[in-house]
C-alpha cells in the first residue's frame, strides 16, 4: 500500500496513467476514491494523483489537534509531489480540497502549471467567517459526542448535496456509505482545526491578484453558499474564468462526471497553451 511521508506522518496515495501531472485534492466528505470518475478518465493522457489528506485512512490519523491546519494541508499536498518527484502539476480541487488549491497556489505558485477550484467558499466571505469558524468548531464537538454515524449520514443529506441525491440516488447512497467509513476523529479534527480555523480568502487579496497561473473557477448552481466566492475569485485572479454547472450542487465532479470532466479537459488543454503556463 503506498505512502508518501509529509513530516512525522504518511499519506495514502493512488496513481495511474502517464502524461503530465494532474494532483486532485479532496473535500471534507470524500477522499481518494471521490476522484475515480477523473482518474479514469484522464488516465489516458495524463499521470493522475489522488490522496488521502491526513486523518482519512489509511493516511495516518494524527491524534494531537495541532497537526491539522490549512497549512499542514497545503505542506501535504507538496510531500506527494515530492515523494513522486513531481515538480510542476496541475491542481485540481474541490471544496476543502479547493480552498487548499488555493493555498497552493499562492504559496507555491511555480509547481502548479494551473489550479482547479471547485464548490470553495464556504465561510469565505468576512461577514460569514466568524459564525462558519464557530459552526465548524462546533459540528467537531458533536461528531465526538455524539458518533460519526449520525452525524455523516446528516452531513451527506445536505442542502448542496439534495441535486445529485434526487437525480442519481444509487451514485449519492455511495457517496453517502463512503463518507460514514471515514475516521470519526479525522473528521472531528479537520472541523476544528482546517474548517474551523482556516482564514478567509479575503485575507488573501493582494496574493491572489498576483497569481500567475490559468485558474478555472467551478461552482454548481444549486451550491449557493459558495457561488458569491467563486464570482470574487474570478473578479481577482487575473488570469481566471468562472464555470457555473447547471443544476448541480457541492460534489459536481461525481455528480456530473461527465460535464465535469469535458470542461477540465478544455481547461488544461488551455492552459498548457498557454504563454502564461
Amino acid at each position: 500500500m503506498p505512502h508518501a511521508p509529509s513530516g512525522d506522518f504518511k499519506l495514502y496515495y493512488e496513481e495511474v496513467g502517464d502524461g503530465y501531472p494532474i494532483l486532485f485534492i479532496h473535500e471534507f466528505a470524500g477522499d481518494h476514491t471521490s476522484w475515480e470518475p477523473q482518474m479514469r478518465y484522464f488516465s489516458r493522457r495524463y499521470r493522475c494523483v489522488a490522496y488521502n489528506a491526513r486523518g482519512y485512512p489509511p493516511s495516518d490519523v494524527p491524534e494531537n489537534g495541532n497537526d491539522y491546519s490549512q497549512d499542514h494541508a497545503v505542506n501535504d499536498a507538496v510531500a506527494v509531489m515530492d515523494h513522486l518527484g513531481i515538480d510542476r502539476a496541475h491542481i485540481v480541487g474541490l471544496s476543502m480540497g479547493g480552498f487548499c488549491t488555493v493555498h497552493f497556489g499562492l504559496r507555491h505558485g511555480a509547481r502548479a502549471r494551473s489550479l482547479l477550484v471547485a464548490g470553495c467558499g464556504y465561510g469565505a466571505p468576512p461577514r460569514d467567517h466568524e459564525e462558519f469558524s464557530k459552526i465548524s468548531r462546533d459540528l467537531g464537538d458533536r461528531i465526538e459526542r455524539e458518533g460519526w454515524d449520525t452525524i455523516s449520514e446528516e452531513y451527506a443529506q445536505g442542502p448542496t448535496r439534495l441535486s445529485f441525491k434526487g437525480k442519481n440516488p444509487r451514485g449519492w447512497r455511495e457517496f453517502a456509505d463512503n463518507l460514514a467509513t471515514h475516521s470519526g476523529h479525522g473528521a472531528a479534527m479537520h472541523m476544528r482545526h482546517v474548517q474551523g480555523g482556516r482564514p478567509s480568502l479575503w485575507d488573501f487579496e493582494d496574493g491572489l491578484k498576483a497569481l500567475p497561473m490559468p485558474v478555472l473557477v467551478v461552482n454548481g448552481d444549486t451550491d449557493i453558499p459558495c457561488l458569491e466566492t467563486g464570482l470574487w475569485l474570478k473578479r481577482t485572479i487575473p488570469n481566471a474564468g468562472h464555470w457555473v454547472l447547471p443544476n448541480a450542487g457541492h460534489t459536481m465532479n461525481i455528480e456530473e462526471p461527465e460535464l465535469f470532466n469535458l470542461g477540465l479537459e478544455r481547461f488544461l488543454a488551455e492552459a498548457e497553451a498557454s504563454s502564461l503556463a
